[in-house]
């Protein structure tokens, strides 16, 4: 969302985190330095407590600095109220967070105040990354159909997809079934995924660059860009 907010012109940000919400004040955290490395300023900073319901103190704050963006990684409860709060006090800078916001209950609950938030997450069918992503996808919605399912995918599907790519690589690489051995080859797989190309740290953890962004445009989310991370 930095890179996002950078390559989009913002020269200013307010930053909004949830006190004791490891989630909300890691990626608040993970913003502010990665805006402030790429030459952005972060304006204010505002926490708020659990269960709170008026933000409208912390949003005049934020309003008087005139931020380009607002970066409020919340839940799915908390959101609504930031964003219509938002937009009642005439603040009409962009209103950004993670995957998280990617639910339709905030399009529910915020009306037509969540039209322009933009999020970050990992996976939209509409803009496949890669030739897997489309072989997955065609193939997925088959399934679904079979199933006399919904045949809209869920990102969680491909990113269990992603998870099984990745554990077929591993006991390849491995050339063993033994659970030790395939951890530790994890470590030196790479793949291109559903949600794009995959590798792995020291500790295990997925390195990935690109994210997908959208938008909520006339109460539906819609596919804005891809961005990766410079």
């Amino acid at each position: 969302m930095a890179n996002y907010a950078n390559d989009n012109g913002a020269k200013k940000a307010a930053v909004i985190t949830q006190l004791g919400d490891d989630y909300s004040s890691g990626l608040g955290s993970f913003f502010k330095t990665a805006f402030t490395k790429l030459g952005g300023s972060i304006v204010s900073e505002e926490q708020f407590q659990t269960n709170q319901t008026d933000f409208k103190a912390i949003l005049t704050n934020i309003k008087a600095q005139n931020p380009d963006i607002i970066f409020a990684p919340s839940s799915i409860t908390t959101a609504p109220l930031i964003i219509k709060q938002a937009r009642e006090l005439g603040i009409t800078a962009t209103i950004a967070a993670g995957d998280t916001w990617e639910n339709s209950t905030i399009i529910e609950n915020a009306g037509d105040s969540a039209n322009g938030i933009v999020l970050s997450t990992f996976f939209d069918e509409a803009e496949p990354a890669n030739d897997e992503a489309a072989s997955f996808i065609s193939g997925f919605k088959t399934y679904l159909k079979e199933q006399k399912q919904d045949e809209i995918i869920p990102a969680v599907a491909a990113l269990g997809y992603d998870a099984y790519l990745s554990a077929i690589k591993a006991i390849e690489t491995a050339n063993s079934t033994d659970g030790t051995a395939i951890r530790d080859a994890l470590k030196g797989v790479t793949i291109d995924g559903v949600t794009g190309t995959i590798s792995f740290d020291e500790n295990g953890d997925a390195k990935k660059d690109m994210a997908f962004i959208k938008t909520v445009e006339d109460g539906k989310f819609k596919f804005l860009t891809t961005t990766t991370v410079k």
